[in-house]
């Protein structure tokens, strides 16, 4: 492993299909670039969808099952397996703007254009360890109540942004870290006072360490947005609405965690407009 770029790496962990192996590679390629083992970002070619195992089932959002009961393990084991699969994707979808943007870093040679420094990298080399290290609290927990992640069918349309913006680094960012990412900003606290008043202290901190985590997420997909646009004197605010109109499927939902969102760096002149604006069309 320790002669491998990060492209290289990247190609490895979108095409292991195994979950858990695809959490712990990502932990272990994370101390090889936090060592100085991985000092490269390289480039490689990408597969145009990660690799998954044959359980659980894929299916289309309108054919997913509905959870059942709040406050019933069957509901929770639904939630808790929801979330686990969220945290697989991202894992995969770190790992792709990666590899899949590998040839804007500065190493690689570009003259004249927007470059990417090692520090963007080394961002999104720390959330795709985040999102590995949430997949596997979420996978201890289900074992905690006799499940495990493929033991019930998950949502199929989480890799769509990635395909969507595979040729667009300015839109990767605006739909995925500023609005999924920035999604489960929203939901999340409601989803930890639940746990909570069942008495679920456990999950309930699993969840407030999801939830703090995602907020450095959304904060580098802000970060490196803002800087795209400085270099292309774009408008942040007009840039990013246009990006999500044409990229993002769907309204951006309300409530809003207004102040999550404000420590991640997203200002509310920038959603609550497009999600009006988007209600109403």
């Amino acid at each position: 492993m320790t002669n491998q770029t990060l492209s290289v790496a990247a190609r490895d962990i979108l095409q292991t299909a195994s979950p858990a192996d695809k959490a712990h590679k990502t932990r272990e390629y994370a101390i090889l670039w936090q060592t100085r083992s991985i000092k490269q970002i390289g480039l490689s070619s990408l597969p145009d969808r990660p690799a998954r195992p044959d359980k659980p089932e894929l299916r289309a959002p309108t054919d997913m099952p509905k959870r059942g009961k709040a406050g019933s393990t069957k509901s929770k084991i639904a939630l808790l397996h929801a979330l686990a699969h969220i945290e697989l994707n991202a894992i995969d979808l770190s790992w792709d703007i990666i590899g899949r943007f590998a040839y804007l870093a500065e190493e690689n040679g570009r003259q004249n254009g927007f470059t990417l420094p090692h520090d963007f990298y080394a961002d999104w080399i720390k959330v795709a360890d985040d999102e590995a290290k949430h997949f596997l609290m979420l996978s201890e927990r289900l074992g905690d109540l006799d499940a495990a992640y493929g033991d019930l069918p998950a949502h199929d349309g989480l890799w769509e942004a990635a395909e969507k913006t595979a040729n667009d680094f300015p839109a990767r960012l605006a739909v995925v870290p500023m609005v999924l990412e920035a999604r489960g900003l929203d939901v999340t606290p409601n989803m930890i006072a639940a746990m909570t008043a069942q008495g679920d202290t456990k999950t309930a901190e699993m969840l407030q360490i999801i939830h703090d985590d995602e907020i450095t997420h959304v904060r580098a997909g802000t970060v490196w947005f803002e800087a795209w646009c400085k270099h292309h004197d774009r408008d942040i605010e007009t840039t990013w609405q246009e990006l999500v109109r044409t990229y993002f499927n769907g309204p951006l939902k309300r409530p809003f965690n207004h102040p999550s969102r404000e420590e991640a760096g997203m200002i509310r002149d920038w959603y609550e407009p497009l999600a009006d604006a988007l209600k109403t069309a």
